[in-house]
């Protein structure tokens, strides 16, 4: 929790009511977003994204496994979070991947995805930094092509070789982004600082695709928000969101670039 003192708190609320931040923000602008890819070369594929004075790293390893008896047509995918000693420890992501695309054998074989994320500094607003990092690594991961030898009975286990020279790109323009609005006094924010966190109500973060679905929600806080409040601020987020993909398109593509011209 960040300790303010009575004076300091008057300055967060009276800022946000007058929709000018303590940074100079307005209420529903994002702090300068920055993207590096193929920062981990260890890993399938990593990505490392900032915001502001928030600071995260995504990796992502594949390995070959098989599917859960119940969901067979579908590959497998695991989330780690690690926070650094001066990051903030409570925070949940979802990675939002068509899982049926990591299946290699229906039954058998499939692709497990483990991602694992790194808060390496946190001045708020962790989840949205978080989704950001994921879904540019998630464009930065090659997954090896993989052969299946036919032949095998339907009990056996299929043998696979597995490429060491090429590799399949994910399709990401269909994973989202997650916007979170916190409520401050009678007004909402996006990309709070941890400071104008400590002083909000509640918080709702909206996972958003860039066709402007919903793909999930999540409320934060003790105080109750009224469903009307609760769609208005949705629909606040997806506006948003149209903002915060395009800068995060174009972030990925100059990342990819500088990547591409290190490969040559």
């Amino acid at each position: 929790m960040v300790g303010l003192s009575a004076g300091e708190r008057q300055f967060i609320y009276g800022g946000i009511a007058q929709d000018l931040r303590s940074d100079g923000r307005q209420r529903l602008q994002f702090r300068p977003i920055s993207v590096q890819t193929g920062v981990i070369p260890q890993a399938n594929g990593s990505a490392r994204a900032t915001l502001g004075a928030t600071d995260v790293i995504a990796s992502i390893k594949a390995e070959l496994g098989k599917p859960a008896p119940l969901r067979p047509d579908k590959g497998k995918v695991s989330i780690f979070i690690d926070c650094s000693p001066t990051a903030a420890p409570v925070f949940e992501v979802g990675a939002g991947i068509d899982l049926s695309s990591l299946i290699v054998v229906e039954g058998k074989v499939c692709w497990d995805l483990y991602i694992d994320g790194l808060v390496i500094s946190s001045d708020g607003n962790l989840l949205d930094a978080l989704a950001a990092a994921i879904k540019a690594a998630l464009s930065n991961t090659g997954i090896p092509k993989v052969s299946v030898s036919v032949g095998a009975s339907g009990e056996d286990q299929p043998e696979v070789d597995v490429s060491d020279e090429e590799f399949m790109q994910f399709d990401t323009s269909g994973v989202p982004v997650v916007v979170t609005l916190t409520k401050v006094g009678r007004h909402y924010i996006v990309d709070a600082t941890l400071e104008e966190e400590s002083q909000m109500s509640s918080a709702v973060s909206v996972s958003v695709n860039r066709h402007g679905r919903v793909c999930g929600l999540i409320k934060r806080g003790g105080t109750g928000l009224d469903p009307s409040v609760v769609l208005d601020m949705v629909s606040v987020a997806k506006h948003a969101s149209e903002t915060l993909i395009a800068v995060l398109d174009s972030e990925i593509a100059s990342a990819e670039a500088i990547d591409d011209d290190d490969a040559i």
